[in-house]
């Protein structure tokens, strides 16, 4: 069981600056969120685009905001879990809340705070059928976590944009034999990739299966082979592999949030606008993913909801102690 004072669900921006924000009022937070790296959209999607409104910043990369976000809550010891999902949300008393995750993780806490973007990112699958047999560990799986899981193993890649074009790159010297499966002649990934890709085939580094799409996949307990066909010709072929990775992107949804009670206008959770909580005490919602009158879907205003937040939650875990806002040009900025 991991204990923390506050539990965040999400890795964003908005929810990074949350620990901080946090931290200056002395409570710890634990983040958990499904992709396997912190930076939520602006890592996953786009970390390479520039963001042009931020206080301070006249331009900054959207993965540099991250790693500085990641370094400025450093001194606040924040804890994570990756690559995986908040699945269900239990309030057993005033301040003390269980969350449970899709692996099994659970986490105690004295205040939740919802930080998850436009929603939990979840995979898109292909349509092929008993994808979902082998799921959780035995040898479907929709991202990364741990490259050395892949160490001399068959694997099969299917996808065409960068993150598939990337890890097909980089496990070909992790990995025994690596297959791209790509349903077009074309990719979406960046071009220096594509020739990377289409070099490594060209050496029998890997193989590469183009016009081609996934049709089935067999085993016993576990993944053993992977078919595909040929589009143009009709032709099929079984692959030998210990492991499928389809890299097709990620969709925002609520998932599992839908049914924790909580009020939802149009997939988005209602918020008092005086400190961004819920209609649950003890939980609160903040960027993208509550909603508000004037809300502005804005990372500048998820910081500043992260703020108001963070005073109202250390109400909520000390009733009746007053606390006097110190400013950090004053006092600094104290680790723990």
């Amino acid at each position: 069981m991991i204990t923390t004072d506050i539990a965040i669900i999400g890795a964003g921006p908005v929810a990074l600056f949350s620990i901080f924000e946090a931290g200056l009022l002395k409570l710890r937070c634990h983040l958990v969120d499904y992709l396997p790296q912190a930076g939520g959209q602006l890592s996953e999607i786009y970390p390479k685009k520039p963001i042009y409104d931020i206080p301070g910043f006249p331009s900054v990369l959207a993965q540099e905001l991250v790693d500085n976000l990641v370094k400025q809550a450093e001194p606040f010891k924040p804890t994570y879990t990756l690559g995986e999902r908040i699945e269900s949300l239990v309030k057993i008393a005033e301040r003390d809340f269980i969350l449970t995750t899709n692996m099994g993780t659970k986490i105690s806490a004295q205040v939740v705070v919802i930080a998850g973007g436009l929603g939990c990112f979840e995979p898109r699958k292909p349509e092929v059928k008993d994808l979902e047999k082998f799921e959780n560990g035995k040898g479907v799986s929709y991202m990364v976590l741990d490259p050395e899981s892949y160490r001399d193993k068959k694997i099969v890649i299917a996808g065409g944009g960068d993150s598939a074009l990337d890890w097909t790159i980089f496990l070909t010297n992790v990995a025994r034999e690596v297959t791209l499966v790509h349903r077009s002649e074309s990719f979406r990934g960046a071009p220096d990739s594509v020739n990377k890709v289409l070099k490594l085939a060209d050496e029998g580094k890997m193989k590469l299966l183009l016009n081609t799409n996934l049709t089935n996949v067999k085993g016993d307990s576990v993944l053993k082979t992977v078919d595909v066909v040929n589009i143009k010709s009709g032709a099929g072929e079984t692959i030998e592999a210990d492991n499928l990775i389809p890299l097709f992107g990620l969709s925002p949804k609520l998932g599992p949030i839908e049914n924790w009670g909580l009020n939802i206008d149009k997939n988005a959770i209602e918020v008092n606008a005086e400190d961004y909580s819920t209609n649950i005490p003890g939980v609160y919602a903040i960027g993208d993913i509550n909603t508000y009158k004037n809300k502005l879907k804005l990372i500048l205003c998820g910081f500043h909801e992260a703020a108001l937040m963070s005073h109202s939650a250390y109400k909520y875990i000390n009733p009746g102690v007053k606390y006097t806002m110190k400013y950090t040009t004053v006092n600094g900025v104290n680790s723990f």
